[in-house]
Protein backbone atom coordinates (compact mmCIF):
# COMPACT_ATOMS: atom_id res chain seq x y z
CA UNK A 1 0.00 0.00 0.00
CA UNK A 2 2.68 2.32 0.72
CA UNK A 3 4.48 1.89 -2.50
CA UNK A 4 1.30 2.25 -4.41
CA UNK A 5 0.72 5.31 -2.33
CA UNK A 6 4.15 6.88 -3.19
CA UNK A 7 3.80 5.89 -6.84
CA UNK A 8 0.54 7.92 -6.93
CA UNK A 9 2.11 10.50 -5.16
CA UNK A 10 4.61 10.65 -7.99
CA UNK A 11 2.66 10.59 -11.21
CA UNK A 12 0.72 13.50 -9.41
CA UNK A 13 3.84 15.51 -9.12
CA UNK A 14 4.96 14.80 -12.35
CA UNK A 15 1.76 16.19 -14.07
CA UNK A 16 1.40 19.27 -11.65
CA UNK A 17 4.74 20.20 -10.82
CA UNK A 18 4.81 23.43 -13.71
CA UNK A 19 1.50 24.30 -12.29
CA UNK A 20 2.57 24.11 -8.82
CA UNK A 21 5.77 26.26 -9.63
CA UNK A 22 3.75 28.99 -11.55
CA UNK A 23 1.82 29.18 -8.42
CA UNK A 24 4.86 29.98 -6.35
CA UNK A 25 5.64 32.45 -8.46
CA UNK A 26 2.40 34.27 -8.24
CA UNK A 27 2.17 34.05 -5.09
CA UNK A 28 5.10 35.85 -4.19
CA UNK A 29 7.60 32.89 -2.85
CA UNK A 30 11.09 32.08 -4.28
CA UNK A 31 11.61 29.42 -6.71
CA UNK A 32 13.31 25.99 -4.88
CA UNK A 33 16.22 24.38 -7.15
CA UNK A 34 18.56 21.71 -6.44
CA UNK A 35 22.32 21.38 -8.00
CA UNK A 36 23.76 18.21 -7.94
CA UNK A 37 26.88 18.52 -9.95
CA UNK A 38 29.65 16.01 -10.55
CA UNK A 39 32.89 16.89 -10.80
CA UNK A 40 34.57 18.69 -13.84
CA UNK A 41 37.89 16.54 -13.34
CA UNK A 42 40.70 18.38 -14.05
CA UNK A 43 39.14 21.27 -13.26
CA UNK A 44 35.93 22.18 -10.77
CA UNK A 45 35.20 19.65 -7.58
CA UNK A 46 31.48 18.76 -7.13
CA UNK A 47 30.53 21.86 -4.95
CA UNK A 48 32.80 24.30 -6.85
CA UNK A 49 30.70 23.29 -9.87
CA UNK A 50 27.95 23.53 -7.62
CA UNK A 51 28.40 26.87 -6.60
CA UNK A 52 29.13 28.38 -9.97
CA UNK A 53 26.03 26.72 -11.16
CA UNK A 54 23.86 28.80 -8.08
CA UNK A 55 25.88 31.88 -9.01
CA UNK A 56 24.66 32.41 -12.47
CA UNK A 57 21.05 31.18 -11.46
CA UNK A 58 20.85 34.25 -8.45
CA UNK A 59 22.00 36.55 -11.18
CA UNK A 60 18.77 35.55 -13.02
CA UNK A 61 16.81 35.42 -9.94
CA UNK A 62 18.20 36.53 -6.59
CA UNK A 63 15.09 35.32 -4.66
CA UNK A 64 15.33 31.89 -5.64
CA UNK A 65 16.28 29.74 -3.25
CA UNK A 66 19.39 27.65 -4.62
CA UNK A 67 20.60 24.45 -2.37
CA UNK A 68 23.96 22.78 -3.28
CA UNK A 69 24.58 19.25 -2.51
CA UNK A 70 27.50 17.12 -3.18
CA UNK A 71 27.76 14.53 -6.13
CA UNK A 72 30.15 11.65 -6.88
CA UNK A 73 29.65 7.76 -8.33
CA UNK A 74 32.39 6.37 -5.73
CA UNK A 75 35.44 7.36 -7.38
CA UNK A 76 38.13 9.69 -7.70
CA UNK A 77 36.66 12.81 -5.89
CA UNK A 78 33.86 11.17 -3.98
CA UNK A 79 36.15 12.14 -0.73
CA UNK A 80 36.12 15.94 -1.94
CA UNK A 81 32.57 16.00 -2.59
CA UNK A 82 31.40 14.59 0.36
CA UNK A 83 33.80 16.26 3.00
CA UNK A 84 33.32 19.55 1.09
CA UNK A 85 29.95 18.95 0.82
CA UNK A 86 28.60 17.53 4.30
CA UNK A 87 30.67 19.35 6.55
CA UNK A 88 33.27 16.63 6.79
CA UNK A 89 37.17 16.75 7.23
CA UNK A 90 40.12 15.35 5.64
CA UNK A 91 42.15 13.10 7.62
CA UNK A 92 46.16 12.42 6.23
CA UNK A 93 47.86 9.52 7.49
CA UNK A 94 50.93 7.50 6.42
CA UNK A 95 50.44 3.91 4.83
CA UNK A 96 52.44 0.82 3.00
CA UNK A 97 51.80 1.74 -0.30
CA UNK A 98 51.21 -0.63 -3.51
CA UNK A 99 54.99 -1.23 -4.12
CA UNK A 100 55.39 -1.72 -0.19
CA UNK A 101 56.70 2.20 -0.19
CA UNK A 102 55.21 4.76 2.82
CA UNK A 103 52.84 6.70 1.07
CA UNK A 104 51.05 9.83 2.38
CA UNK A 105 47.53 9.43 1.93
CA UNK A 106 43.88 11.09 2.33
CA UNK A 107 40.39 9.92 3.48
CA UNK A 108 37.19 11.77 4.55
CA UNK A 109 35.17 11.69 8.41
CA UNK A 110 31.93 13.11 7.88
CA UNK A 111 31.29 13.24 11.76
CA UNK A 112 27.88 13.75 11.98
CA UNK A 113 27.41 10.28 10.78
CA UNK A 114 30.27 8.74 12.43
CA UNK A 115 31.43 7.60 8.56
CA UNK A 116 34.73 7.73 7.19
CA UNK A 117 34.51 8.17 2.93
CA UNK A 118 37.32 6.09 1.53
CA UNK A 119 38.83 6.15 -1.93
CA UNK A 120 41.02 2.74 -1.67
CA UNK A 121 43.47 4.73 -4.73
CA UNK A 122 44.78 6.55 -2.26
CA UNK A 123 47.07 3.86 -0.91
CA UNK A 124 47.03 1.33 -3.66
CA UNK A 125 46.00 3.35 -7.04
CA UNK A 126 47.67 2.21 -10.53
CA UNK A 127 48.62 6.08 -10.49
CA UNK A 128 50.85 5.45 -7.54
CA UNK A 129 52.83 3.47 -9.48
CA UNK A 130 55.06 4.39 -12.00
CA UNK A 131 54.81 2.59 -15.88
CA UNK A 132 57.79 0.64 -15.67
CA UNK A 133 56.90 -1.00 -12.44
CA UNK A 134 53.22 -2.07 -12.56
CA UNK A 135 53.13 -5.84 -11.68
CA UNK A 136 50.24 -7.14 -10.09
CA UNK A 137 52.30 -9.79 -8.77
CA UNK A 138 53.83 -7.48 -6.47
CA UNK A 139 51.45 -4.48 -5.39
CA UNK A 140 49.09 -4.67 -2.49
CA UNK A 141 46.02 -3.27 -0.71
CA UNK A 142 47.91 -2.91 2.36
CA UNK A 143 47.78 0.07 2.85
CA UNK A 144 44.39 0.43 2.73
CA UNK A 145 44.02 -2.02 5.26
CA UNK A 146 45.77 0.54 7.90
CA UNK A 147 43.18 3.11 6.45
CA UNK A 148 40.21 1.21 7.84
CA UNK A 149 42.52 0.57 10.61
CA UNK A 150 43.47 4.23 11.44
CA UNK A 151 39.20 4.96 11.57
CA UNK A 152 38.37 2.19 13.75
CA UNK A 153 40.99 3.13 16.29
CA UNK A 154 39.41 7.01 16.19
CA UNK A 155 36.20 5.46 16.87
CA UNK A 156 34.65 5.02 13.01
CA UNK A 157 32.07 2.20 12.30
CA UNK A 158 30.15 3.29 9.25
CA UNK A 159 32.45 3.28 5.76
CA UNK A 160 32.14 4.21 2.27
CA UNK A 161 34.64 2.96 0.13
CA UNK A 162 35.25 3.43 -3.27
CA UNK A 163 37.14 0.78 -4.84
CA UNK A 164 38.05 1.93 -8.63
CA UNK A 165 41.52 2.92 -9.96
CA UNK A 166 43.43 0.02 -8.35
CA UNK A 167 46.91 -1.00 -9.49
CA UNK A 168 46.49 -4.82 -7.15
CA UNK A 169 44.97 -8.41 -7.54
CA UNK A 170 45.71 -9.81 -4.60
CA UNK A 171 41.36 -10.30 -3.76
CA UNK A 172 41.80 -7.86 -1.04
CA UNK A 173 44.85 -10.38 0.81
CA UNK A 174 47.07 -7.47 1.84
CA UNK A 175 43.93 -5.60 3.31
CA UNK A 176 43.32 -8.43 5.77
CA UNK A 177 46.45 -8.76 6.80
CA UNK A 178 46.65 -5.78 7.66
CA UNK A 179 43.43 -5.84 9.69
CA UNK A 180 44.41 -8.88 11.56
CA UNK A 181 43.26 -11.70 9.58
CA UNK A 182 46.51 -14.70 9.12
CA UNK A 183 46.81 -15.61 5.72
CA UNK A 184 48.91 -18.38 6.37
CA UNK A 185 51.12 -20.76 4.06
CA UNK A 186 51.83 -24.62 4.58
CA UNK A 187 54.44 -23.01 7.40
CA UNK A 188 51.97 -21.11 9.55
CA UNK A 189 54.07 -17.89 8.69
CA UNK A 190 51.99 -14.75 6.80
CA UNK A 191 51.58 -15.03 2.68
CA UNK A 192 54.08 -12.40 0.49
CA UNK A 193 52.47 -9.23 -0.03
CA UNK A 194 51.08 -8.68 -3.54
CA UNK A 195 48.87 -11.54 -6.24
CA UNK A 196 52.25 -13.70 -5.69
CA UNK A 197 51.40 -14.66 -1.98
CA UNK A 198 47.76 -16.28 -3.00
CA UNK A 199 50.48 -18.99 -4.83
CA UNK A 200 51.18 -20.17 -0.95
CA UNK A 201 47.72 -19.60 0.81
CA UNK A 202 46.30 -22.98 2.72
CA UNK A 203 45.14 -21.47 5.64
CA UNK A 204 42.74 -18.51 6.99
CA UNK A 205 43.08 -17.47 10.71
CA UNK A 206 40.87 -14.95 12.08
CA UNK A 207 41.36 -14.99 16.03
CA UNK A 208 43.83 -12.17 15.59
CA UNK A 209 41.45 -9.62 13.46
CA UNK A 210 40.87 -6.36 14.92
CA UNK A 211 37.75 -6.59 17.24
CA UNK A 212 35.84 -3.46 16.74
CA UNK A 213 35.33 -5.24 13.06
CA UNK A 214 32.36 -6.80 14.12
CA UNK A 215 30.38 -3.32 14.74
CA UNK A 216 31.21 -2.11 11.29
CA UNK A 217 29.40 -1.24 8.51
CA UNK A 218 31.01 -1.11 4.92
CA UNK A 219 29.41 0.54 2.28
CA UNK A 220 31.80 -0.43 -1.22
CA UNK A 221 31.29 1.88 -4.32
CA UNK A 222 31.56 -0.65 -7.02
CA UNK A 223 30.34 -0.61 -10.84
CA UNK A 224 32.14 -3.07 -11.72
CA UNK A 225 29.97 -6.60 -12.81
CA UNK A 226 32.90 -8.65 -13.23
CA UNK A 227 32.95 -12.11 -10.92
CA UNK A 228 36.42 -12.83 -9.27
CA UNK A 229 37.61 -15.69 -11.82
CA UNK A 230 37.86 -16.94 -15.30
CA UNK A 231 37.71 -15.47 -18.52
CA UNK A 232 35.83 -12.60 -17.10
CA UNK A 233 37.13 -12.52 -13.61
CA UNK A 234 39.84 -9.33 -12.83
CA UNK A 235 42.84 -11.55 -13.47
CA UNK A 236 41.59 -12.03 -17.10
CA UNK A 237 40.24 -8.85 -17.74
CA UNK A 238 42.07 -6.05 -15.62
CA UNK A 239 45.31 -7.80 -15.05
CA UNK A 240 46.76 -6.71 -18.47
CA UNK A 241 45.49 -3.26 -17.70
CA UNK A 242 47.90 -3.40 -13.88
CA UNK A 243 51.03 -4.66 -15.40
CA UNK A 244 50.55 -8.35 -16.81
CA UNK A 245 50.56 -10.55 -19.31
CA UNK A 246 48.40 -13.29 -21.18
CA UNK A 247 50.14 -16.07 -19.28
CA UNK A 248 50.55 -13.85 -15.58
CA UNK A 249 47.03 -13.27 -15.88
CA UNK A 250 45.99 -16.96 -15.99
CA UNK A 251 48.00 -17.90 -13.12
CA UNK A 252 46.93 -15.17 -10.94
CA UNK A 253 43.85 -16.15 -12.13
CA UNK A 254 44.47 -19.92 -10.85
CA UNK A 255 45.70 -19.24 -7.41
CA UNK A 256 42.85 -16.98 -6.92
CA UNK A 257 40.14 -19.87 -7.73
CA UNK A 258 42.34 -21.49 -4.68
CA UNK A 259 42.06 -18.43 -2.81
CA UNK A 260 38.37 -18.44 -3.23
CA UNK A 261 37.68 -22.31 -2.39
CA UNK A 262 39.51 -21.38 0.73
CA UNK A 263 37.49 -18.71 1.47
CA UNK A 264 34.24 -20.38 0.73
CA UNK A 265 35.41 -23.41 3.10
CA UNK A 266 35.57 -20.87 6.17
CA UNK A 267 32.57 -18.36 5.64
CA UNK A 268 29.80 -19.70 3.70
CA UNK A 269 28.24 -16.11 2.65
CA UNK A 270 31.54 -16.25 0.11
CA UNK A 271 30.64 -15.89 -3.87
CA UNK A 272 33.39 -15.22 -6.14
CA UNK A 273 30.63 -15.57 -8.58
CA UNK A 274 28.56 -12.56 -7.71
CA UNK A 275 28.37 -9.98 -9.85
CA UNK A 276 31.33 -6.99 -8.33
CA UNK A 277 33.62 -9.90 -6.67
CA UNK A 278 36.32 -9.00 -9.05
CA UNK A 279 36.18 -5.71 -8.44
CA UNK A 280 39.82 -4.20 -8.01
CA UNK A 281 41.64 -7.06 -8.29
CA UNK A 282 39.00 -9.06 -5.94
CA UNK A 283 38.76 -6.39 -3.26
CA UNK A 284 35.40 -6.65 -3.81
CA UNK A 285 35.36 -10.16 -2.80
CA UNK A 286 37.45 -10.09 0.26
CA UNK A 287 35.39 -7.29 1.47
CA UNK A 288 31.65 -9.05 1.02
CA UNK A 289 33.24 -12.76 2.20
CA UNK A 290 35.47 -11.48 5.34
CA UNK A 291 33.55 -8.25 6.50
CA UNK A 292 30.30 -8.71 5.07
CA UNK A 293 30.40 -5.62 2.96
CA UNK A 294 27.51 -4.75 0.30
CA UNK A 295 28.81 -4.02 -3.21
CA UNK A 296 26.54 -0.76 -4.60
CA UNK A 297 26.19 1.58 -7.36
CA UNK A 298 28.45 4.34 -6.32
CA UNK A 299 26.61 7.20 -7.24
CA UNK A 300 23.43 5.36 -5.21
CA UNK A 301 25.63 5.50 -2.20
CA UNK A 302 26.34 8.44 -2.33
CA UNK A 303 22.94 10.04 -3.00
CA UNK A 304 21.91 8.22 -0.17
CA UNK A 305 24.39 9.17 2.28
CA UNK A 306 23.97 13.25 1.30
CA UNK A 307 20.12 12.65 1.23
CA UNK A 308 19.10 14.45 -2.20
CA UNK A 309 16.13 12.80 -2.08
CA UNK A 310 15.43 14.99 1.07
CA UNK A 311 16.33 17.74 -1.00
CA UNK A 312 14.60 17.55 -4.68
CA UNK A 313 11.30 16.19 -3.53
CA UNK A 314 10.43 20.06 -2.62
CA UNK A 315 12.57 21.43 -5.69
CA UNK A 316 10.65 22.86 -8.48
CA UNK A 317 13.71 22.09 -10.54
CA UNK A 318 17.11 20.17 -10.30
CA UNK A 319 20.34 20.71 -12.22
CA UNK A 320 23.18 18.43 -12.33
CA UNK A 321 25.69 17.56 -14.79
CA UNK A 322 29.82 16.53 -15.29
CA UNK A 323 32.89 17.57 -17.21
CA UNK A 324 31.26 15.32 -20.48
CA UNK A 325 27.85 13.89 -21.21
CA UNK A 326 27.62 11.14 -23.97
CA UNK A 327 26.35 7.77 -24.19
CA UNK A 328 28.62 6.66 -21.02
CA UNK A 329 26.19 9.17 -19.08
CA UNK A 330 23.08 7.41 -20.00
CA UNK A 331 24.47 3.99 -18.89
CA UNK A 332 23.98 4.92 -15.26
CA UNK A 333 26.59 7.83 -14.22
CA UNK A 334 25.93 10.18 -11.14
CA UNK A 335 24.06 12.57 -13.19
CA UNK A 336 21.65 10.09 -14.64
CA UNK A 337 21.35 8.77 -11.08
CA UNK A 338 20.49 12.33 -10.37
CA UNK A 339 17.63 12.44 -13.38
CA UNK A 340 16.29 9.08 -11.72
CA UNK A 341 15.88 9.96 -8.17
CA UNK A 342 14.30 13.30 -9.29
CA UNK A 343 11.91 11.46 -11.79
CA UNK A 344 10.29 9.60 -8.72
CA UNK A 345 8.80 13.01 -7.52
CA UNK A 346 8.38 14.55 -10.94
CA UNK A 347 10.32 17.21 -11.21
CA UNK A 348 12.03 18.46 -14.10
CA UNK A 349 15.95 17.96 -14.74
CA UNK A 350 18.54 19.95 -16.77
CA UNK A 351 22.15 18.72 -16.89
CA UNK A 352 25.14 21.02 -17.84
CA UNK A 353 28.27 19.87 -19.28
CA UNK A 354 31.78 20.95 -20.53
CA UNK A 355 31.25 18.76 -23.50
CA UNK A 356 28.78 16.79 -25.03
CA UNK A 357 29.77 13.25 -26.75
CA UNK A 358 28.52 10.64 -28.82
CA UNK A 359 25.72 9.24 -27.70
CA UNK A 360 24.39 12.28 -25.51
CA UNK A 361 20.68 11.92 -26.88
CA UNK A 362 20.57 8.83 -24.70
CA UNK A 363 20.37 10.02 -21.62
CA UNK A 364 16.80 12.48 -22.59
CA UNK A 365 15.81 8.84 -23.22
CA UNK A 366 16.50 8.13 -19.39
CA UNK A 367 15.28 11.45 -17.54
CA UNK A 368 17.88 13.64 -18.39
CA UNK A 369 14.86 16.36 -19.60
CA UNK A 370 17.36 18.65 -21.60
CA UNK A 371 21.55 18.99 -21.46
CA UNK A 372 23.62 22.19 -22.97
CA UNK A 373 27.20 22.57 -23.17
CA UNK A 374 28.95 25.28 -21.50
CA UNK A 375 31.61 26.41 -23.80
CA UNK A 376 30.53 29.72 -25.47
CA UNK A 377 33.02 29.46 -28.21
CA UNK A 378 35.75 26.97 -29.69
CA UNK A 379 38.69 26.98 -27.22
CA UNK A 380 41.76 24.99 -26.52
CA UNK A 381 41.56 22.13 -24.43
CA UNK A 382 43.67 23.52 -21.84
CA UNK A 383 41.68 26.79 -21.65
CA UNK A 384 37.89 25.42 -21.50
CA UNK A 385 39.55 23.39 -18.46
CA UNK A 386 41.03 26.47 -16.74
CA UNK A 387 39.41 26.77 -13.22
CA UNK A 388 38.57 30.32 -13.62
CA UNK A 389 37.39 29.94 -17.27
CA UNK A 390 35.26 26.95 -16.37
CA UNK A 391 33.40 28.39 -13.32
CA UNK A 392 32.21 31.62 -15.55
CA UNK A 393 31.23 29.29 -18.48
CA UNK A 394 29.20 27.18 -16.05
CA UNK A 395 27.85 30.15 -14.56
CA UNK A 396 26.92 31.93 -17.04
CA UNK A 397 25.13 28.79 -18.87
CA UNK A 398 23.13 28.00 -15.69
CA UNK A 399 21.96 32.15 -16.08
CA UNK A 400 21.01 31.18 -19.39
CA UNK A 401 19.51 28.39 -18.85
CA UNK A 402 17.55 29.47 -15.83
CA UNK A 403 15.86 32.53 -17.40
CA UNK A 404 14.21 30.12 -20.20
CA UNK A 405 13.15 27.54 -17.80
CA UNK A 406 11.15 29.96 -15.20
CA UNK A 407 9.72 32.42 -18.77
CA UNK A 408 8.20 28.68 -19.43
CA UNK A 409 7.21 28.22 -15.80
CA UNK A 410 5.49 31.59 -15.99
CA UNK A 411 3.64 31.76 -19.18
CA UNK A 412 2.06 28.31 -18.11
Amino acid sequence: KIKNFQSQVCVCAASTNLTCAKSRVEMGLNMKIVVAMDSFKGSLGSIEAGKAVAEGIRRADGETDVIVRPLADGGEGTVEALVSGMGGKKRRIKVIGPLGEAVDCEYGIIEETGTAVIEMAAAAGLLLVPVEKRNPLHTTTYGLGEMLKDAVKHGIRRFLVGIGGSATNDGGAGMLQALGFDLLDKEGRQIPLGAKGLKDLVSIDDRNVLPELADCRFRIACDVTNGLCGPEGCSAIFGPQKGADTDMAWQMDGWMEKYALLVKRKYKRANPERAGTGAAGGLGFAFEAFLEGSLEPGAGIVLEETRLEHYVRDADLVITGEGRIDGQTAMGKAPLAVARLAKRWGKPTVALAGSLGEGAGKCNEKGIDAFFPILPRIMALEEAMETVNAKKHLSDTAEQMYRLWRQGVTSV
